[in-house]
């Protein structure tokens, strides 16, 4: 097309650099692999065959791409960690996004018969991704031990689950609606202790300010109703420096 009368339309597409001298995390998650799991067959609530076949193709990714220094996955998803001084594909995001989630599912297709072999592919497994820049790496320790945490409670989860299903007869409505709703939130939450300050009517110096201890079952450790309601309460330092914290508590 270069050189003819065509070419202009080369000015649509649009540069998509990632930030240099960050780390990169490539995040690829099965996309609805409660059907395909359902479909196939796989054993509840961990299937073996299924992790390892994640792994082979996660490896084979690793061997692929030399700049990936660490991959972590669970069930369905997979992330990928990308030195910080990667410079592959000049750090365009849409080519190391599609080019790492195409290879990751060409690979988990080819070895789908080493772990299922009497079990054909009924349908091709998509898988989404999605690239997040971090620029430390206490955010990179961060990132994956959320990762881990949230294996561990989607394991305990399921696990229980499944028992209920499977040992206690309950269909899948009967189940989660005994996870939902067998369990105070106290229990499942824990206890907030929050020194309250109490303001007097009409009061308004900090010296004639009175204070007291009040015990509260919040539903997160930093309830940011309370704060609304008590801008003048001891919380309101701890939102105050930490707005990227309340937006997500929000979520």
């Amino acid at each position: 097309m270069a050189g003819t009368r065509f070419a202009y339309v080369r000015n649509f597409e649009l540069p998509d650099p990632l930030l240099p001298d960050t780390y990169l995390v490539c995040r690829l998650d099965g996309h609805s692999f409660h059907r395909f799991s359902d479909e196939h067959g796989f054993a509840k609530p961990n299937d073996e065959r299924a992790l390892q076949l994640m792994d082979h193709a996660a490896k084979s990714a690793m061997i692929k791409f030399k700049d990936i220094m660490l991959a972590f996955g669970e069930s369905d998803e997979f992330s990928f960690l990308f030195r910080k001084s990667t410079n592959l594909y000049n750090r365009r995001q849409s080519k190391i996004l599609t080019t790492l989630t195409s290879y990751f599912t060409s690979c988990y297709v080819l070895y789908w018969s080493l772990y299922f072999p009497d079990t054909p592919l009924r349908y091709p497994p998509p898988f989404d991704g999605r690239i997040v820049v971090y620029p430390t790496e206490c955010a990179i320790r961060d990132y994956f031990s959320w990762r881990q945490a949230d294996t561990h409670i989607n394991n305990l989860y399921n696990t229980t689950f499944w028992a209920l299903i499977q040992k206690g007869g309950q269909t899948t409505t009967e189940a989660h609606a005994t996870l939902r709703c067998s369990f105070p939130e106290r229990f499942k939450k824990g206890s907030v202790i929050v020194r309250d300050i109490v303001r007097p009517i009409g009061i308004h110096d900090e010296q004639n300010r009175a204070e007291s201890t009040e015990l509260r079952n919040f539903e997160d450790v930093f309830p940011y109703s309370t704060y609304l309601r008590r801008p003048w309460s001891a919380l309101s330092e701890m939102w105050k420096g930490s707005i990227c914290a309340s937006r997500l508590l929000q979520r």
